[in-house]
């Protein structure tokens, strides 16, 4: 059985920094890319930040240079360090592993930056 379970969220004031967590289990972790994704309250989905088996990162243009996005494959954990928060950071943020033909999402951490 296939599980995401993230951790670090929190609430945090403008300026601060959190550091969210996502433990993988139930796959190969060193197999799969992983990611982290945000959602606003009424808007969609969008990437932050891609780390693949290799350790090949990508981020929105919105957060690179504030965040982090790591992996150790023997905690089977991906990280994201998120520094210089902004309000409009504020949204949960969800994890993903995938790969070709594989796509999983982990139930997602609420970060709330107060302004």
């Amino acid at each position: 059985q296939v599980q995401l379970v993230e951790s670090g969220g929190g609430l945090v004031q403008a300026g601060g920094s959190l550091r969210l967590s996502c433990v993988a289990s139930g796959i190969i972790f060193d197999t799969k890319a992983m990611g982290w994704y945000r959602q606003a309250p009424g808007k969609q989905r969008d990437l932050v930040a891609t780390i693949s088996s290799g350790g090949s990162t990508n981020y929105a243009d919105s957060v690179k240079g504030r965040f982090t996005i790591s992996r150790d494959n023997a905690k089977n954990t991906v990280y994201l360090q998120m520094n210089s928060l902004k309000a409009e950071d504020t949204a949960v943020y969800y994890c993903k592993a995938f790969s070709a033909g594989f796509n999983f999402w982990g139930q997602g951490t609420q970060v709330t930056v107060s302004s």
